[in-house]
C-alpha cells in the first residue's frame, strides 16, 4: 500500500494561541509536495502532526487510514521518516553511525547486519556524504550536518519522508541537488513532503504547493496556481509577478 496521509478538520492551539483551524487535506504519492506559509503560519506544527510528534490536536489525521494516534511508534518509524531543521549530537558519533541509527526501526539484534549498512551507504550516496562517513558528526559544518540527518532518514527506507526546513544550512548547490533527489524519490513511489521558506525553490521543483497562513490552508495546488501574485501579496505582504521558464519551471520575481 502506497503512504498517504488524510487530514480532516484539524485544529491546534498553543494555549490560547490557535495556531491550526480546521485543516482538510489529502496527501499521497508521487507529487512532491511543499508546504509554505509566512513565520507563525502553523507549516511545522501541521508537519509535527503528520509525523506523530505533536499531541493535543484537534480533528482526525490518518496515515494508510490509521489514526496517527494509534500507530506504534516502532511501526510508524518503520513507515515514515522525519527531518528537522537541525539536530544536535553531542557524543562522538561518527557520521556513519548517525545514519546507521536511522536503521534502529528495522534493527532486528544489536548489531547492523549486512542490510543495515547496504542501506546506510546507499542513502549516503544519494546524498554525497560518502567521503564524510569518518568524520565526527560534530565537527561538520552544519550544512553537512544537515545532509548526514538527511541521509538518516533515507536509510530509515520509508514509505513517507516530512521534512522541516531541509535547505538550513546548504548552499545553493546542495539545495538543488536535495530537489533533485526529492523528486527521485518521488519517482520511486516516496511520499514526500517539505516545509520551506524560499518560495522559488518550491516554484521551481514542487509539484504541488500547500500555503498557510495564520492557520488557515489559502492555496492548494500546482505552483501556477499557489503562487498567484494577488495571493503572495496577500499573504507575504510583497508585489511579485509569476515567471515561466521554457523547460515549465516557474520562479517569482519580487517588485520594488
Amino acid at each position: 500500500m502506497s503512504a498517504r496521509f488524510e487530514l480532516r478538520g484539524v485544529g491546534m492551539h498553543y494555549g490560547p494561541a490557535e495556531v491550526l483551524r480546521g485543516v482538510d487535506l489529502v496527501v499521497e504519492p508521487p507529487r512532491l509536495t511543499a508546504i509554505v506559509g509566512p513565520n507563525g503560519a502553523g507549516k511545522s506544527t501541521l508537519l509535527g502532526i503528520m509525523a506523530g510528534l505533536r499531541h493535543g490536536f484537534n480533528g482526525d489525521c490518518l496515515f494508510d487510514g490509521r489514526d496517527i494516534r494509534a500507530w506504534k511508534r516502532p511501526d510508524l518509524a518503520r513507515r515514515v521518516s522525519f527531518v528537522p531543521q537541525a539536530a544536535r549530537i553531542e557524543f562522538p558519533f561518527t557520521a556513519e553511525e548517525v545514519v546507521l541509527m536511522g536503521r534502529a526501526p528495522h534493527a532486528a539484534g544489536l548489531f547492523e547486519s549486512a542490510r543495515d549498512r547496504e542501506a546506510a551507504y546507499d542513502a549516503m550516496d544519494l546524498t554525497g556524504t560518502l567521503e564524510l562517513r569518518c568524520r565526527d558528526f560534530r565537527s561538520l559544518s552544519g550544512g553537512e550536518q544537515q545532509r548526514i540527518i538527511l541521509a538518516a532518514a533515507l536509510a530509515q527506507d520509508p514509505r513517507a519522508l516530512l521534512l522541516d526546513e531541509p535547505m538550513t544550512f546548504l548552499d545553493i548547490h546542495y539545495q538543488v541537488t536535495l530537489y533533485r533527489t526529492l523528486r527521485t524519490l518521488c519517482d520511486r513511489g516516496v511520499l514526500v513532503i517539505a516545509v520551506t521558506h524560499d518560495l522559488n525553490l518550491a516554484a521551481a521543483y514542487a509539484q504541488r504547493v500547500i500555503m498557510l497562513n495564520r492557520g488557515d490552508v489559502v492555496a492548494d495546488g500546482p505552483p501556477a496556481e499557489a503562487f498567484a501574485p494577488e495571493r503572495l501579496r496577500a499573504v507575504f505582504d510583497v508585489p511579485a509577478e509569476l515567471l515561466t521558464a521554457p523547460d515549465g519551471r516557474h520562479w517569482i520575481r519580487y517588485a520594488d
